[in-house]
């Protein structure tokens, strides 16, 4: 059990909402995208919607959990590496990857305004505009907090994108790798 809501409960909330997206083609492509140290764009986008979950749980917060989850495996879609040099496209990075993200998720699955909402303002404060609803907010403070434990104790949060993709893989009939 971890301190914020019991594991196998986040987890399966993961799977139940999350299974389409994890194993869409897009997503698995995002392994291979480097973010915040050794963490994959993959792994991190998993870590914060079970940091989120696990949160709201915790929490007791009344909040649309399809949507939380959805949101918060999309909240990075922007399906590039944004370390890889491109001439400059990526520099701003920071302040544009929000938009680009919204955009693909949008291309690929339908997308509620929450969805939608916490996507486009996760960045917040960075970007002016604050998220508009629970679930935008807890993106918001998850993407936070996986990104500094990421970079300073990679450890733990890179161990439950591989524990929610097995539950996901086991608890529906479609693959991840294929």
């Amino acid at each position: 059990m971890t301190p914020l809501a019991p594991r196998s409960c986040a987890l399966d909330l993961l799977s139940r909402y999350g299974r389409d997206i994890l194993s869409h083609a897009s997503m698995q492509g995002m392994k291979g995208f480097a973010h915040h140290a050794q963490t994959s764009v993959f792994a991190h986008s998993v870590a914060v919607a079970y940091v989120c979950v696990a949160l709201a749980l915790r929490l007791r917060l009344s909040v649309d959990m399809r949507a939380l989850v959805r949101g918060a495996l999309l909240h990075d879609y922007f399906l590039y590496d944004w370390h890889a040099f491109d001439g400059g496209a990526h520099r701003l990075h920071g302040l544009f990857h929000a938009g680009r993200a919204l955009k693909n998720a949008r291309a690929e699955h339908a997308l509620s305004p929450i969805e939608e909402n916490a996507i486009h303002r996760h960045m917040f404060p960075l970007t002016p505009i604050p998220p508009r609803c629970r679930e935008g907010w807890l993106v918001c403070l998850a993407d936070k907090a996986c990104a500094l434990c990421e970079v300073f104790c990679p450890a733990y949060l890179r161990a439950v994108a591989p524990m929610a993709e097995a539950r996901a893989q086991a608890d529906g009939s479609s693959s991840f790798h294929g």
